[in-house]
């Protein structure tokens, strides 16, 4: 996964803030999976091959009543990608390589909902706090705290570090959080930035020079999920009567 917000994002998407995700890309990406489990024949996708980053995100639904879903897998790419071959792509990526989980097996498809995240309205934030909870994701880069010496000075959060020293990309920590996750969990904005540094590898203390060691880029994403059915109905509509 590319973990480097392209700023050439900023700006030309900003305004496209309308019907940017739409069923038809889940549609696109849970066919994919489909596809790859079934060796079914793909459906053409009906949608502008446009660019964006994006993510791809398995969930398992309950059989309970009231019970939210379960994550199977989220892996993207911060790269602007073609969405055509992009969702395809990570839809088996997210299935089939998150770390974190087994490979999504054919028995699970009634049981699985396609989330689809395209990322859009990248910024710079100017501190590790300048972002608004429920509507930015955060990835954040730091150098590895074990490289560089503390500070006796007591600083403020608003204001960045006094000392930072000179690193290679290779002692560099990134991590993000798509924007629904970070409200999803209850965190507040350095409950978020922490968890995020903890995803990012570092297990040591946190303090808040060691916060202001972060470098934050703001983004926001347009989401859109459908389940097992509606799928089911959107191949049998597209002529597969084969699908049950």
């Amino acid at each position: 996964m590319s973990l480097l917000p392209s700023k050439s994002m900023e700006g030309d998407q900003a305004d496209k803030v309308d019907n940017v995700c739409t069923r038809e890309h889940c549609f696109h990406a849970f066919d994919a999976l489909y596809c790859a489990l079934t060796s079914s024949d793909p459906i053409s996708p009906n949608f502008v091959d446009e660019k964006y980053p994006l993510f791809v995100t398995w969930n398992t639904r309950s059989s309970r009543a009231g019970r939210s879903p379960k994550l199977r897998g989220c892996i993207g790419n911060f790269d602007a990608m073609p969405l055509r071959e992009g969702l395809a792509e990570y839809a088996l990526i997210s299935a089939f390589k998150d770390s974190r989980f087994r490979k999504i097996e054919r028995r699970e498809l009634p049981s699985l909902e396609c989330g689809i995240s395209l990322l859009t309205d990248f910024e710079d934030a100017s501190s590790y706090l300048d972002w608004t909870v429920g509507t930015h994701g955060i990835y954040i880069s730091f150098p590895n705290p074990a490289l560089y010496p503390p500070s006796s000075s007591t600083p403020s959060p608003l204001s960045s570090s006094a000392y930072l020293p000179r690193f290679n990309s290779r002692d560099t920590l990134t991590a993000t959080y798509l924007p629904d996750v970070i409200p999803d969990q209850g965190w507040d904005k350095a409950e978020a930035v922490e968890s995020a540094m903890r995803k990012a590898g570092w297990n040591g203390a946190i303090t808040e020079e060691t916060f202001r060691t972060v470098k934050l880029r703001r983004y926001q994403s347009r989401k859109c999920v459908v389940g097992w059915e509606e799928f089911v109905r959107w191949r049998r509509e597209n002529g597969d009567d084969d699908i049950s």
